[in-house]
């Protein structure tokens, strides 16, 4: 069954992306609201084969020696976050 949402105290910048994304997408404002939820609720699944397979070619890019200390990984997650 589908449901109705009203969103209330949108920040008009937020509105105005909203608003052009829709339009370059040709759908209404609810359309692309819907597209943008299911988006980030609903990411597509992968079998874990396919994960697996993912993974190995990530590790193939890695020189086979590679060891990385703790603070390392660290440093690599906090990368180009404020």
């Amino acid at each position: 069954m589908a449901r109705s949402l009203t969103l209330k105290n949108l920040p008009d910048a937020l509105y105005e992306r909203l608003q052009a994304s829709a339009q370059q997408h040709r759908r209404s404002l609810n359309s692309e609201a819907i597209v943008c939820l299911e988006s980030v609720l609903q990411p597509p699944t992968l079998t874990a084969a396919v994960r697996l397979e993912q993974l190995r070619q990530l590790r193939a890019t890695l020189p086979p020696d590679a060891v990385f200390e703790p603070g390392e990984i660290d440093a690599f997650k906090r990368e180009g976050r404020p």
